[in-house]
């Protein structure tokens, strides 16, 4: 066992998901919330209960993220950006969906300063109409900060930077923290990992799930620079995503996904969970008041 791993990793609950995605921890409720996005099911695990629930969702949905209003999440979906109130099941349209034609919405993540960032993608996966965009409330739709994005994955911030990911380009990208600029942008190679959902330790210590690798990607920020450690081997194919969770931030849950294998096995498409031995720099609450 990795000395940065500190458990067996082991599945949570007997739900498989066909394409599990975007993890995120509540700290309010100590909860765990993410998706199933081909079944248009938002997932939500209580740890310390092991409570499982599910709901089915009225579009296709890439992410339910946390806002200032406890139970309040904010879904990133294909008819558009909606505030979902967990305990009545109302949303609210903020604004319709930015991206073109034969597009979906894929990966979210709440900025330091309260705003949305979100990409799109071909349904398809083979040209590259995706984008990136950014919302704040107030706006009447979401600004674009670079097209011709291939499969938009990875968000984190940290040193001043956005650091983000074109899966199709096996590439990371280190930018302005606050809007990306096509033409100001670092780059740097996965090498021959398929970097999907990340999430970020305190330290600047950036993990990646890799798509159809088995295993997860460990990097280090550090000034600027993204120098590669190890890959920590998993149970599962195609690792989605993962996050920080727990109330010490120290367990890590890592999304999978079943689509397109021919023979899954008994734990893909699972929720993974195992302890580590750093913190999690936890999530950003989408600011609900207009910034403008």
């Amino acid at each position: 066992m990795s000395t940065f791993l500190r458990s067996a990793i082991t599945a949570v609950c007997d739900y498989r998901a066909e394409l599990g995605e975007t993890p995120v921890w509540c700290q309010r409720s100590q909860s765990l919330l993410w998706m199933d996005i081909l079944n248009q099911r938002l997932l939500r695990y209580w740890p310390d209960t092991q409570a499982f629930e599910q709901r089915t969702l009225p579009a296709l949905c890439s992410a339910a993220l946390l806002t200032e209003k406890a139970e309040t999440f904010l879904l990133v979906a294909e008819n558009g950006l909606s505030l979902y109130d967990y305990q009545t099941e109302h949303t609210e349209l903020l604004c319709g969906y930015p991206g073109e034609a034969g597009t979906r919405p894929n990966e979210a993540a709440i900025a330091p300063d309260g705003s949305l960032w979100f990409g799109t993608m071909d349904r398809q996966e083979e040209a590259k109409i995706g984008a990136w965009y950014r919302f704040e409330m107030g706006d009447e739709l979401p600004l674009v900060m670079m097209d011709k994005v291939g499969i938009p994955n990875t968000l984190a911030w940290y040193e001043g930077k956005v650091w983000f990911a074109d899966s199709m380009q096996n590439r990371f990208y280190s930018g302005n923290a606050r809007r990306i600029n096509p033409l100001k942008i670092s780059c740097f190679s996965s090498g021959d990992k398929t970097p999907d959902g990340s999430t970020l330790s305190e330290d600047g210590l950036l993990l990646t799930a890799c798509w159809g690798g088995h295993c997860l990607l460990r990097q280090q920020i550090n000034q600027g620079e993204l120098l590669t450690l190890d890959t920590l081997s998993l149970p599962v194919a195609q690792p989605s995503c993962c996050t920080f969770g727990g109330a010490d931030m120290r367990q890590l849950f890592i999304t999978s996904a079943r689509k397109g294998l021919a023979t899954p096995g008994d734990i893909d498409g699972a929720l993974l969970q195992v302890n580590t031995a750093t913190r999690g720099a936890g999530q950003h609450l989408f600011r609900l008041s207009a910034n403008h």
